[in-house]
């Protein structure tokens, strides 16, 4: 009886490491993206701005979405980014292994920005990100209890 118990401990404790690291990984693909994500500086521009003009419409709009890709624009400014990473984190699922996560944006100037359209980003976003995803899997597995 107490070999089976233990085993029984393993498994769980090993589905609680596993969301624990898809959850990191989610998270830090999201910040990192989001970080990257230019805000709007009229300074660049060859045109003067808008009237009332506020930058951080795309970095906005970084959004989670879990088994399908999402599609939603959020008419909202988010200069720092904080308002993405904090909708990513309430939407990311506390069993969150062995499911397909996505993280998108869908302003429709978005792929412009990710091919180097911004001077603040000229090698994209996500690209950089994706470089860096086998660091993110080693620093969540690192950081499991």
């Amino acid at each position: 009886m107490g070999f089976s118990l233990d085993i029984s401990k393993f498994v769980n404790k090993c589905n609680i490491n596993a969301d624990l690291a898809v959850r990191r990984v989610v998270l830090d693909i999201g910040k990192n993206v989001i970080e990257r994500t230019p805000v709007g500086d009229p300074s660049y521009w060859k045109s003067p701005p808008p009237p009332g003009y506020t930058g951080g419409h795309a970095r906005a709009n970084w959004q989670h979405s879990e088994g399908m890709l999402a599609s939603k624009e959020f008419d909202v400014i988010d200069k720092t980014g904080e308002v993405s990473k904090g909708r990513i984190a309430a939407t990311l699922p506390k069993q969150a292994a062995g499911k397909v996560h996505y993280i998108s944006n869908s302003v429709p100037y978005i792929q412009r920005l990710e091919d180097g359209w911004s001077r603040q980003a000229p090698n994209g976003m996500v690209a950089l990100t994706v470089r860096e995803f086998q660091i993110f899997i080693r620093n969540a597995l690192r950081e499991l209890p």
